[in-house]
């Protein structure tokens, strides 16, 4: 008889497939926004009420698309919770996380179908957005987590820079937030006719960016006292590499400003938040060491040709110390 056992190999490689998705709708998405179609399809689930896929036209087949990419998102995380309940050794963890996905991709819908017929009411629009990188959140821990051993691991680093690091997620999704809230008041609403959130731009746009530049000053401030408490390097450079998305994000986002919002700049800054907030997440996760999934470890072994360490054998000096002076 088939066997119907997943193992964790399967497992995190389904994972990491349901994140790359939902980075996917939350970019395509974007495109329906920045190319006024959001109402491409005036209905919903169905593209118009007489028909379920779009007419040969531009904005219906870009919503259209959107939509499709969140039918595959669907597909993926029921078959990422049938996965988690077949995997073999069963984890709760990643069952919970595999049914908070389904959860997710369930209220982005439940939204998406309110921005319809919301006809783009910007707030909305504004939680379409925000329900995405929440999916997104629990899909990046799934899949950092399926990546090894139950547990949530030793910290690596004293008690106060989690919660400095806490802090930092804290502040970045406010500064997401106002990044939405200013392209909520920009000139790109979704379709024609769309209302807009009464406040100025300018104003709206200036108090984006001083979130921002205090969430990478208190980086800045991590990034130093984990450098001054001596924490191992690794960790120093993934704070380093967290520095450097968010100082290119920084420049697109001044760029497409004063460039006048073009659509192009726009979405590659709501793609570039993304990356941010993926990037971020990583980074806390390692703060913590993990111990290795026995199943990965061994075919990760296999795949460069070596065998699961048994031990050196007997009277003979482990690899990389010096062997005993006689």
């Amino acid at each position: 008889m088939l066997s119907t056992r997943v193992g964790p190999r399967t497992f995190l490689r389904l994972a990491q497939a349901t994140a790359v998705v939902i980075l996917l709708n939350i970019v395509s998405g974007a495109s329906v926004r920045l190319s006024d179609s959001g109402l491409g399809c005036p209905d919903w689930p169905d593209c118009t009420r007489s028909q379920v896929t779009p007419p040969l036209r531009f904005h219906a087949l870009i919503e259209f698309g959107n939509r499709m990419v969140v039918v595959v998102l669907v597909v993926l995380c029921g078959a990422t919770v049938l996965a988690a309940w077949r995997r073999r050794p069963y984890r709760r963890d990643l069952t919970w996380l595999s049914v908070g996905l389904i959860v997710g991709v369930l209220a982005e819908a439940g939204v998406g179908a309110a921005v319809v017929y919301s006809k783009l009411n910007p707030y909305v629009v504004m939680g379409h957005f925000m329900v995405g990188v929440g999916l997104l959140g629990v899909a990046l821990v799934l899949a950092m987590r399926a990546g090894h051993a139950e547990g949530r691991g030793t910290p690596a680093v004293p008690h106060r820079a989690l919660v400095m690091v806490r802090v930092l997620i804290a502040l970045l999704v406010v500064a997401m937030v106002a990044g939405t809230a200013t392209t909520g008041a920009g000139p790109h609403a979704g379709g024609p006719g769309a209302k807009r959130i009464p406040v100025d731009l300018v104003d709206m746009t200036r108090t984006h960016a001083e979130i921002v530049l205090a969430t990478g000053a208190f980086l800045l401030v991590v990034l130093w006292w984990l450098w001054r408490h001596d924490v191992p390097a690794d960790i120093q450079q993934r704070g380093h590499v967290l520095l450097g998305v968010m100082v290119i994000q920084g420049i697109v986002g001044y760029t497409q400003y004063f460039t006048h919002l073009p659509a192009v700049l726009v979405g590659i800054h709501v793609f570039g938040a993304s990356v941010v907030f993926s990037t971020l997440l990583w980074f806390h996760h390692d703060l913590s060491r993990h111990r290795p999934e026995p199943e990965l470890a061994t075919e990760g072994l296999e795949a460069l040709g070596l065998e699961a360490a048994k031990g050196p054998p007997e009277n003979e000096p482990l690899a990389g110390t010096p062997a005993r002076v006689r």
